[in-house]
């Protein structure tokens, strides 16, 4: 069973023209001096989704971004360019104390919290919180939880006065959570967004995520469907218990249903309120070519390190791609240059070339090059390698999958191309998102042999990397093991690194494991992605940390 990890569906947004304007190469105002971060002033976030509630049962949110605003959580990240990602306490003291060899997890609350509403934040607001997640009514969100807390299977939610009694309250500031088994990322998933607290009793209403009691720097004040959400001061936020959000802006606004080349077109021109707004989508090829010229414009953007992992998925349970040594010819048949080129028109906006499966930015990625290929590929290699398996004149009929989405369509001529050269004859099938899902990820006999994907975990554990993507029990179901991928030792592997407390042993054993899953090639790693966002020339602090690859919206602010 997925326990609730990603699969990115959105546009790179990168583009060969902004190499001669240097968009990456110069700090934006995201930079900008000390001074310039004082409160004040109204942002605005623009945004082509016409739904935007703050139910956190229902959120699949970073930590950093809108939900962020809104709830507090256990635990939250700490991000910042160039450092790997972190993850610190928020509502509680500490990140967790773990006992019984990691199946038991105890938090402690900082004294002095409240909600919106001045009423206190306890433990059992958080149990609550949690144990709502679980109500049928209340599905969509991310859901690790589900299954690793004890009785979580075929729990139902406490509006039938039923509670959990995996997770303890002893006192208003103590909560234990009791696992089914051990696990050493208990302290990420606590920063999911269903460990935000909700009042005991209260969010039995569809609509709670129009009206939530918060406990961030901010409030709900107005929620216009389809037209704008706002976001007020809380007053009862206190600063200084928190110590991450600055609470720059008085007041934030979600402007809903925005075409996203209207976005771009607007933030470009820069004028009146714009100036004090930001887009929320990456910025695509087609966007940025409005770009060319414009140095005003593109010193406002900001473009992320890495991303999500693009990959080329083989499918290991179908004809000669059984065969692991079939498969290591894949590795010298693509040309990763090439994809980068079809991804966005340019090699380094594009994304760097990927050779590991764990993304830069997560702790415990160790940097290797298992089949040390040239960036180019090796068609020549490929086809000693595949003719060493018995296939002398190369492969016909394979069939490539992709979505008809996010120019997936030309990256998959790249890969076919490339292939061409390795006498690797492939047929492109190009699917809506519906019909690419169903074929992908639930048909139990899929007729595809290759597919493109990305993908960006959850939060930023080498964990949320593989285990989605390599574990045997991810194969279809509505699973993201595209490769059908099985190698029992790997998922005795998985296991043993999930249920490893110490994060220096866990990442050396998730390292071992990011190779070996290599060694039997189910995927070909492509490049890691690269996000491009554009903001007004008032937004300052608008920052992009090493993962993830989006701006972190507790810290903007606004220039007074």
């Amino acid at each position: 069973m997925n326990l609730g990890s990603r699969r990115l569906a959105a546009a790179i947004g990168v583009v060969l023209l902004l190499a001669a304007c240097g968009a990456n190469d110069k700090e934006s105002r995201s930079a900008t001096a000390s001074d310039d971060l004082r409160p004040g002033g109204t942002l605005t976030v623009l945004t082509d989704q016409t739904t935007f509630p703050f139910d956190p049962a229902r959120s699949q949110g970073l930590a950093i971004t809108s939900n962020g605003l809104v709830h507090r959580r256990l635990t939250t990240w700490k991000v910042a360019k160039g450092r790997t990602t972190t993850v610190v306490p928020d509502l509680a003291e500490d990140t967790g104390k773990a006992s019984d060899g990691g199946r038991t997890w105890t938090f402690t609350l900082k004294d002095g919290l409240r909600f919106s509403d001045g009423s206190p934040i306890t433990s059992a607001d958080i149990k609550w919180g949690v144990e709502r997640s679980f109500a049928p009514a209340f599905t969509g969100g991310l859901g690790y939880h589900k299954t690793l807390l004890e009785g979580g299977p075929g729990y139902q939610g406490p509006f039938e006065g039923k509670e959990l009694t995996s997770i303890e309250t002893p006192d208003d500031r103590t909560i234990v959570f009791h696992l089914s088994r051990a696990y050493g990322d208990w302290p990420w998933v606590v920063s999911t967004p269903a460990f935000s607290p909700v009042p005991k009793g209260k969010g039995a209403e569809a609509d709670y995520g129009e009206h939530p009691v918060t406990s961030g720097p901010y409030q709900v004040a107005s929620y216009e469907k389809g037209v704008a959400v706002t976001l007020t001061r809380n007053t009862h936020w206190n600063k200084k218990i928190d110590g991450l959000r600055p609470g720059l802006p008085d007041k934030i606004v979600f402007s809903l249903g925005q075409d996203t080349s209207v976005i771009s077109q607007r933030l470009i021109d820069d004028s009146g309120d714009d100036q004090s707004a930001f887009g929320a989508s990456f910025v695509s090829p087609a966007e940025l070519a409005q770009l060319r010229g414009n140095s005003s414009a593109t010193d406002r953007l900001v473009t992320s390190e890495s991303g999500a992992l693009a990959f080329l998925a083989l499918n290991t349970q179908r004809g000669v791609l059984t065969d692991p040594k079939v498969r290591r010819a894949f590795q010298y048949a693509v040309d990763k240059s090439a994809y980068q080129v079809a991804s966005a028109g340019n090699a380094r906006l594009a994304g760097d070339i990927a050779t590991t499966l764990i993304t830069p930015g997560i702790g415990g990625r160790e940097e290797f090059d298992l089949y040390k290929t040239k960036p180019t590929g090796d068609p020549e290699k490929a086809k000693k390698l595949l003719a060493e398996a018995g296939h002398p004149n190369g492969l016909d009929n394979l069939q490539l999958v992709v979505g008809n989405v996010n120019n997936y369509p030309e990256k998959a001529q790249a890969i076919q191309a490339a292939l061409a050269k390795a006498n690797i004859r492939v047929t492109i099938r190009s699917l809506d998102s519906d019909a690419y899902d169903a074929e992908v990820t639930t048909n139990p006999n899929p007729t595809y042999d290759l597919t493109l994907e990305a993908w960006q975990p959850d939060f930023p554990s080498a964990n949320a990397n593989l285990q989605p993507l390599f574990a045997s029990s991810e194969i279809g179901g509505g699973g993201y093991n595209t490769a059908r991928y099985r190698n029992p030792d790997v998922d005795r592997l998985i296991e043993e690194a999930q249920s490893t407390v110490d994060q220096g042993a866990a990442g050396r054993k998730w390292a071992a494991i990011d190779r070996k899953i290599l060694e039997d090639s189910p995927v070909v790693p492509l490049i890691y992605t690269r996000n491009s966002f554009l903001h007004g020339s008032k937004v300052v602090n608008f920052q992009i940390g090493e993962f993830p690859a989006y701006p972190d919206y507790r810290l903007v602010g606004l220039a007074r």
